[in-house]
């Protein structure tokens, strides 16, 4: 049986040590110059570590899950068409979109098994990556992945009123696994699933979900959508 460590998991995303890096070169000046200013700019640097931040997750591995590619509240669920530039059926389909405050994990993970079939990068604007039509204004990189066991779905990394870079380490042709690490978006964001047509959402609004962790669907599974209540 795996043994479950209790030390803090303390794994930097890369895209981090430049701003870490940065934030601890000017404690150490303004230490030297006035130490009450140091100390902040210390408090920052530690912030920077903890915004960077990039646990393990124990990934499902069954066939025919869809996972949360994202940390963070589940505030809509909803019928929507994929975003045009992926060039899928402009049918609609459920999706479900997780927004990131700026004390989540921003390390993003695949949500299933599967090859990349397209990758599409889209300038936009910043608005609230709470408001709906950010989904459709906002600059973003939109992913179509053609799932292991057939069918295909989509996600597409948003950004937000602070977010102003989305990386995106996917290229086409690439074969990810669920739960696999490939991006991260700087500063609150936001994460669009587009589920296979005909799935379930299995989750609910105001749920927290967890990347790599938290099951959005299951093709497998003949239930309905869920609810949930405050308790």
């Amino acid at each position: 049986m795996r043994q479950v460590s209790t030390v803090p998991d303390l794994r930097v995303h890369r895209a981090g040590w430049p701003f870490i890096g940065i934030g601890a070169l000017v404690t150490v000046v303004l230490a030297a110059i006035w130490q009450p200013a140091g100390g902040i700019a210390g408090v920052a640097t530690l912030w920077m570590a903890y915004f960077f931040r990039d646990p393990d997750r124990v990934t499902p591995t069954r066939e025919g899950l869809i996972l949360s590619p994202a940390d963070g509240i589940v505030r809509m669920i909803a019928r929507a068409a994929p975003p045009p530039e992926l060039g899928m059926d402009t049918s609609e389909r459920t999706r479900v979109s997780i927004f990131l405050n700026v004390f989540d994990v921003h390390v993003n993970r695949a949500p299933a098994d599967g090859t990349v079939a397209a990758v599409h990068y889209r300038q936009g604007k910043f608005v609230n990556a709470s408001f709906d039509k950010a989904s459709e204004d906002n600059e973003r990189v939109s992913v179509r992945l053609a799932l292991s066991h057939g069918g295909e779905m989509a996600f597409v990394q948003i950004a937000g009123l602070i977010a102003r870079r989305i990386v995106c380490d996917l290229k086409e042709g690439a074969v990810v696994r669920a739960g696999e690490r490939f991006g991260i978006i700087r500063f609150g964001s936001r994460v669009d699933v587009y589920l296979p047509d005909g799935a379930s959402p299995l989750v609910a609004l105001g749920q927290r979900a967890i990347g790599g962790e938290t099951v959005l669907a299951d093709l497998a599974s003949a239930e309905g959508p869920r609810t949930g209540e405050v308790r």
